[in-house]
């Protein structure tokens, strides 16, 4: 009878230190600050030569072990990596729909953006005569939605000039500002 008694107690201390060492609570909760030796009183991680085997309940006192406190909330702060900056914009692209003219004295320009996110483009319009000559130049800067369109009416840099205005040429580069 005393070997069966004997072999119920080693059975239940070694349950209870599987418990122990794999996080699961026997009911007692054991402050965070109270890692490492000293008065944890009835957790057992390691066993000690002065631990009571002998009995099923703890006196509560210093046993001498070490103890353990499982944290199964604890989760590590995400940091921050290189996948989470900004990737630099592409340029987007320029089509002219309609040169100014004396009579609507501005150019209207398309912008596609292909980016996968709102960017400001900046737009070049070269003013020409018959001969080619650039006889004035402007830019002006548009919004443009993520992967969409816009379309920008810019006013002729000379009024003056729309007499001898033949042709406009659009930079079909739309340069990416922000």
């Amino acid at each position: 009878m005393q070997t069966r008694g004997r072999r119920l107690k080693l059975t239940a201390v070694l349950a209870l230190t599987v418990l122990t060492l794999t996080g699961f609570s026997t009911g007692r909760h054991h402050s965070s600050s109270r890692h490492g030796h000293g008065s944890g009183g009835g957790g057992g991680g390691c066993s000690s030569s002065s631990q009571d085997h002998d009995t099923s309940t703890s006196s509560g006192g210093s046993s001498g072990g070490s103890s353990y406190t499982h944290r199964p909330n604890y989760r590590s702060t995400p940091t921050a990596t290189s996948s989470a900056t900004a990737r630099p914009l592409k340029d987007g692209t320029a089509v002219l729909k309609r040169c100014a003219s004396v009579a609507d004295p501005y150019t209207t320009v398309e912008v596609r953006n292909p980016n996968g996110r709102e960017a400001l483009f900046t737009v070049k319009v070269a003013y020409k005569d018959r001969t080619g000559f650039t006889m004035a130049d402007a830019s002006s800067q548009v919004s443009v939605p993520a992967n969409g369109k816009a379309t920008l009416r810019m006013a002729a840099a000379s009024t003056g000039a729309l007499d001898r205005l033949d042709h406009c040429e659009v930079d079909r580069l739309a340069t990416a500002l922000s």
